[in-house]
């Protein structure tokens, strides 16, 4: 099953922000935004508020409303 919990990928797209950009403003390893960005694993939520505020969006922007995230 594979299910999307965040639109950081889609977000930074638009906002013309790069994986590694983000890596370096939260002081995080590339890989571990990668994952974010694929939905490996998600961000804590402390790291979703500083996202929202480093790409000003807020954090309900960065995520998949739960309707989206069924499967039918």
């Amino acid at each position: 099953m594979d299910k999307k919990f965040n639109r950081l990928k889609e977000i930074l797209v638009r906002e013309e922000v790069s994986q590694k950009d983000l890596a370096k403003k939260l002081g995080k390893n590339e890989h571990t935004v990668s994952n974010w960005c694929i939905n490996k694993s998600q961000p804590h939520l402390k790291d979703l508020y500083r996202i929202a505020e480093i790409l000003k969006v807020s954090v309900c922007d960065l995520l998949i409303p739960e309707q989206d995230n069924k499967s039918d």
